[in-house]
Parts: C-alpha cells; sequence; structure tokens
C-alpha cells in the first residue's frame, strides 16, 4: 500500500515535531514554529518544489534522528555546517529568512 502525497508529508511533519521533543525548550520553540510555517508555506507548491522540500525535510529529520539518538539522548552536537554554495542558490527572500533564523538562534545562545 502506498501513501498519497498528503499522507506522506503529515506522517513527516509528526515526525519532525516528535523529534524535536528530545531538542532543548528554546530549540525546540524555535524548530517547531519554523516546521509550522515552512509546511504552511508550501502547502500550494508544484510538484517539483514538494519533491525537493520532501526530500530536504526528509534528510533534516534523519539528521537530527542521529543526532539526538535513542529516547532524545543527544549524541553529538545537533545542527551541521551548510555549504555555502547552497546560499548562491537560493532565492532573496530564502536568504532573509535564514539569516532571520540565524538571528533567532544566535539570541537564543546568548540569552
Amino acid at each position: 500500500m502506498s501513501l498519497t502525497k498528503l499522507q506522506s508529508t503529515r506522517m513527516l511533519y509528526k515526525a519532525i515535531l516528535r523529534l524535536h521533543r528530545g531538542l532543548p525548550l528554546e530549540m525546540k520553540a524555535l524548530g517547531d514554529e519554523y516546521v509550522k510555517a515552512e509546511f504552511k508555506r508550501h502547502k500550494k507548491c508544484s510538484d517539483a518544489e514538494a519533491n525537493l522540500f520532501m526530500n530536504e525535510w526528509t534528510d533534516y529529520a534523519i539528521t537530527l534522528s542521529k543526532q539526538l539518538g535513542l529516547k532524545g539522548m543527544r549524541r553529538m552536537k545537533i545542527g551541521s555546517e551548510m555549504d555555502p554554495r547552497l546560499v548562491d542558490q537560493m532565492r532573496d527572500e530564502q536568504v532573509a529568512q535564514l539569516y532571520e533564523l540565524m538571528k533567532a538562534t544566535k539570541l537564543e545562545e546568548n540569552g
């Protein structure tokens, strides 16, 4: 039995929110807010964008699950370095969004 696009999207969304439970409270709040906004923003995107979106978020979920380990016990540093070439491929609005996210995470670290 294969899942519909909607079903697989919902499963991924819920899996990511469950993974966020293993994050420090501030990171969880920021992450949950960001994920909810991104999934909502991409509800009516093209099939090509949807495939890219799902691939990137699946990679995120896999990476985060490895970093958190079993039962949310962090095994390693959370996050990863971003390939600078990816920024060159982003639209201006994506770069601005990434910058705002970076500022928010820096505030959390220093706050």
